[in-house]
């Protein structure tokens, strides 16, 4: 597609009036919290917490133009990275335990979160990047409105760890121009330990397919660069943890072997695997393990790999020797 005809959903969605109707309806569902699959029904507009110990406005740790990001996202100029503070999963190994475990930032309102949207537009970057969304959906939402008013005109991205609700998903359909999920865990075991959410699976499963019917497969535009659809990020584990084939299968057969995938090469022992007995995991993965992902990925008819994903198995291979 053109960039030059792209506009993001959003638009279409303020012009008629339904986003200040989704903040509405985003903000009285944090009266009696089911928005993420934990379902704890607090009142968070009343700053109780529970498992994601975020009450009424979001905690976001930075922001700033990222430049890891696939290719597809950060482009020249950077993906526009809005990092939000505490998460409702509790992955043992997880990378960024400071501030999905630890809670690290600071509270900010819906008119600063709008500013920060705005400053990355200002910095040039090329979509706007919210990681670690599942929990502040009506706080993003009543941001959004703001920002939208005051010219934000970048794509968004939401990027997930999948554990959604269909009820935050409805919410952000017609507004996400870009669903980035992880798909973690096919095995519930593995869920239960690794994630403390034996749900996950069949959670993320009902996630992924609403995110692929609202916005569908990958379009790029002449550049290179993501404009909308669904970019599924898969961390590859040591000991065949993640139960990476049956995800790419399912992936394969369920939404489309169309379906723009990452397979991600960089886990290492983080978070609690450090400090307590995680046997299997308690390890970086190996050079042949990336390569039996990635037979994987062709076997289950699977064609649109990142490019930065292709190629890894042999570079770690010719690290560790």
């Amino acid at each position: 597609m053109p960039s030059g005809d792209f506009q993001p959903a959003y638009l279409g969605l303020w012009r008629s009036g339904e986003l200040e109707h989704r903040v509405r309806l985003g903000l009285e569902k944090l009266a009696d919290c089911t928005l993420c699959p934990r379902n704890c029904h607090v009142n968070r507009i009343e700053n109780k917490t529970k498992t994601c110990r975020t009450g009424r406005y979001a905690v976001v740790s930075s922001y700033f133009p990222h430049h890891g990001e696939e290719r597809c996202l950060r482009g020249t100029r950077g993906s526009g990275t809005i990092f939000f503070g505490w998460c409702n999963l509790r992955c043992v190994f997880c990378q960024n335990y400071d501030i999905s475990w630890q809670g690290e930032g600071r509270t900010v309102e819906a008119q600063e979160l709008a500013e920060m949207m705005l400053a990355l537009q200002e910095q040039a970057c090329h979509n706007i990047n919210f990681v670690t969304p599942e929990h502040v959906v009506p706080q993003i939402l009543e941001a959004l409105l703001l920002a939208v008013q005051r010219g934000l005109r970048l794509p968004l991205v939401y990027n997930t760890s999948a554990y959604d609700s269909l009820d935050s998903l409805a919410l952000m359909d017609g507004v996400i121009d870009i669903y980035m999920p992880d798909f973690k865990f096919w095995d519930p075991v593995k869920a239960r330990l690794y994630a403390k959410a034996p749900d996950y699976p069949e959670t993320a499963r009902l996630a992924i397919r609403e995110m692929h019917r609202q916005v569908g497969t990958l379009v790029m535009d002449e550049h290179g660069l993501a404009l909308r659809g669904v970019l599924l990020r898969h961390l590859v584990m040591p000991g065949k943890a993640a139960g990476t084939p049956d995800i790419l299968q399912w992936v394969a057969h369920e939404l489309s072997p169309e379906t723009y995938i990452n397979l991600m090469a960089q886990y290492h022992p983080a978070g609690h695997v450090t400090v307590k007995n995680y046997g299997e995991i308690n390890r970086c993965v190996t050079g042949e393990e990336l390569t039996q992902a990635q037979d994987a990925f062709y076997a289950a008819g699977l064609r649109r790999l990142d490019p930065d994903s292709a190629g890894v198995a042999e570079r770690v291979a010719h690290l560790l020797h």
